[in-house]
């Protein structure tokens, strides 16, 4: 199963529009996370005498993927919050979910330079768990909202053919 992390929590988030894209050329199971969570507080988690169930919930997500993607737009030329708080509350979890995990890191924006930004914030962020992440190609859509057609597709040929060796990667790296 491929687990799909968007940064965006947008109904119409294109960054949400791209990891359907690439599930689509990835094949098989894939799932989109909700991370729709509480803010990250030590005081809950006290309280609570754990993590949220929904963070829990994420965290087993990760475990039992056979590889994580990540796509997520640019907020103040870094990661969102979203995306931050997430990342903060699963290494919290007992089991370190995202150790050698095959992970990928892609992004649009509506900016010129389609997330690149946020996906460097991402790299320092996620780092510390370990992850085996994907070096390339890298994916940044610039001027999101003009890439996409009305049914979600992503007609720009370059773009998807990066998204293939993306995929490929991802596979190989999980064989």
């Amino acid at each position: 199963m491929l687990l799909l992390i968007s940064g965006s929590l947008r109904k119409e988030s294109f960054n949400t529009k791209l990891l359907h894209v690439i599930a689509r050329a990835y094949g098989g199971l894939s799932e989109l996370a909700d991370l729709n969570l509480p803010l990250f507080n030590e005081d809950l988690e006290a309280e609570l005498d754990g993590v949220p169930t929904e963070v829990q919930k994420l965290s087993d997500q990760i475990k039992a993927a056979e590889a994580v993607i990540i796509a997520s737009p640019e907020y103040n030329k870094n990661l969102t919050g979203v995306l931050k708080n997430a990342l903060d509350w699963v290494s919290r979890t007992k089991g370190g979910p995202w150790k050698d995990k095959p992970v990928a890191l892609v992004g649009a924006s509506p900016g010129r330079e389609g997330a690149a930004r946020a996906m460097h914030s991402v790299v320092l962020a996620i780092k510390p768990f370990q992850p085996r992440l994907i070096s390339g190609p890298e994916l940044h859509i610039a001027a999101a909202h003009s890439e996409f057609a009305q049914d979600g597709t992503l007609p720009n040929e370059r773009y998807m053919a990066t998204i293939e060796a993306i995929v490929q990667n991802l596979k190989d790296a999980t064989a």
